[in-house]
């Protein structure tokens, strides 16, 4: 029987390494396999405010977000006072009957206008009046004889007006939010027999609605 020879120190070393060698390429690979599964779930769950915090420019003004066009129209004066709210002039419905059409007649000078709003009265005194809706004030007008109007666009094609006031307290381009102090109602020349009331209009695409039909007025 031919004798084995014993192993050098060298050829034990050389033994030991490819004992190793795979084992440690294996691990290797498994370590950059997790590393690119953490990177990929990192990247995916990274929040929308912080992937915008890329993309905004520092020196830009604030976003406020809002849900305007989610709102739903609310009464134009402070609800508390609901209690003490009275419809004065109604809208001009033809479908109503004699004496609804009768009461929405605007009359001045012997002229008869159709109500395409309701006049709002509280107890015949002065009151605030607010935004119904968040939206764009588009127009102001000044008039001494028929009181100050505000025009409000709002989302959905939805347009308010407010009339018979004074104390203005916006102007023209103003983003204002519902609920936001608009003026006070007053009393006017054009329609004095109403004496202190706030004249409300609300438009759909262009055309009045009666706002009893969005009001539980």
């Amino acid at each position: 029987m031919r004798e084995e020879k014993p192993k050098s120190p060298s050829q034990k070393n050389k033994s030991q390494k490819n004992r190793w060698f795979w084992p440690a390429i294996y691990a290797g690979i498994a370590i950059v396999f997790v590393g690119m599964i953490w990177g990929y779930n990192a990247l995916i769950q990274k929040g929308p405010n912080e992937a915008a915090d890329v993309a905004t420019d520092p020196n830009a003004p604030p976003i406020v977000e809002t849900n305007a066009s989610n709102e739903v129209l609310k009464f134009p004066f402070n609800e508390e006072q609901l209690d003490n709210m009275a419809i004065i002039q109604e809208y001009y419905d033809v479908e109503a009957d004699e004496e609804s059409r009768e009461n929405a007649l605007l009359v001045f000078n012997q002229t008869y206008k159709t109500n395409t709003g309701v006049s709002i009265s509280m107890e015949g005194q002065p009151f605030e009046v607010v935004a119904a809706l968040s939206g764009t004030v588009k127009e102001v007008i000044m008039d001494q004889f028929k009181g100050a109007e505000i025009k409000i666009e709002h989302a959905h094609g939805l347009t308010t007006k407010y009339g018979s006031l004074t104390g203005i307290l916006v102007k023209e381009g103003d983003e204002v939010v519902k609920g936001q102090s608009l003026g006070t109602a007053t009393r006017n020349e054009w329609n004095a027999q109403a004496g202190t009331q706030l004249h409300f209009e609300v438009h759909k695409d262009g055309t009045p609605i009666n706002p009893r039909s969005m009001l539980g007025f």
